[in-house]
């Protein structure tokens, strides 16, 4: 077999195996839905995630994870994963998207995965970030963060060949919002607000005649517009993005990590180059995924998972019946 065969074979069993690392996370997270304790959760979801990135075959280096070494104690920026041997790669790792949605029991939280070549995946501090995305089949630069929301709106109105009217952008319901949604408003589209989540709601806009989304706007977090990136870059669509630290000690995190030039606005292939595997599984109910479900004997999970070179999108249900990969908390 050539080397480029066993690659191949290694990347496809890879994209199937990483489901089960976002698998193991969710439940984790599931097992503390609605507590009321965002920590315990997000470091049930961290933990397990940990344990099952360690049993695949790759020699991982988180580039997105829960923070620098000295402020996380497992997928810190920089942590070696993997079993040692297969190929080299940047992970991206968010154990628990939407950890207030889990403590809370609300939809769309979800443990969410990213694996690209070394390299391929844009290195960002937890910081603030401006988002606009869209989704497939439109030319590219249809939407623009230098233009106001009004003529994003109108562009995008024009290449659907509707009215403004008739769509709906996602936001984060956040006060530093205000002013968005009221000029989204006042441009004449509706306003779906989210509560957390925003890596769902960026891929909300690639199939907006089932979820209702059209465009995202606003500002989220830096680590989670990768994420989306590396979505988008396997089912189409496009994102924009900027970072905006807000303090000059978010200036100086940028700029430790290369990141000179902070006006530069970059699109989902800057941020997520080359093959890219996506892998998501809900913990609880939300628009794209169906949380954990306990069952006598058995744990039911949801997920997703995408890999750019291929385009392929697989909805995975499981039931486990293998209660001791999913140890207790």
């Amino acid at each position: 077999m050539q080397n480029k065969d066993i690659q191949s074979v290694l990347t496809r069993a890879l994209t199937l195996e990483a489901t089960r690392v976002t698998e193991a996370a969710a439940v984790a997270a599931a097992r503390l839905r609605g507590r009321g304790d965002e920590m315990a959760a997000d470091l049930a979801a961290a933990r397990a995630m940990r344990r099952a990135l360690d049993a695949l075959a790759l020699r991982g280096t988180i580039v997105i994870g829960e923070g620098e070494q000295d402020e996380a104690p497992t997928l810190f920026i920089g942590e070696r994963v993997g079993a040692g041997d297969g190929p080299e790669v940047d992970i991206a790792v968010d154990p628990l998207e939407g950890t207030t949605l889990c403590a809370k029991a609300m939809p769309n939280a979800m443990s969410v995965l990213a694996i690209a070549g070394r390299g391929s995946l844009l290195k960002v501090p937890d910081i603030y970030m401006e988002k606009i995305a869209v989704g497939r089949g439109y030319d590219r630069g249809v939407i623009d963060l230098d233009l106001s929301p009004a003529e994003n709106l109108a562009r995008l109105a024009q290449a659907k060949g509707v009215a403004v009217d008739e769509l709906t952008a996602c936001i984060l319901d956040r006060p530093r919002h205000f002013r968005l949604i009221q000029e989204v408003r006042a441009a004449g589209a509706a306003v779906r607000l989210i509560g957390d989540g925003d890596i769902a709601g960026v891929i909300e806009t690639v199939e907006p005649e089932e979820t209702g989304v059209d465009i995202y706007m606003g500002i989220g977090g830096a680590p989670e517009g990768v994420l989306a990136a590396a979505a988008l870059r396997c089912i189409g669509g496009q994102l924009q993005a900027r970072l905006a630290p807000s303090n000059e000690e978010q200036r100086a995190l940028a700029s430790a990590m290369g990141i000179t030039d902070l006006g530069r606005k970059y699109t989902e292939t800057d941020m997520a180059a080359g093959d890219v595997i996506f892998a998501a599984t809900g913990v609880t109910d939300g628009s794209l995924l169906t949380g954990v479900r306990f069952h006598d004997g058995l744990i039911e999970t949801n997920s997703v998972i995408m890999r750019g070179a291929t385009g392929t999108v697989r909805w995975i249900v499981t039931q486990h019946t293998d209660m001791g990969k999913f140890p207790t908390v």
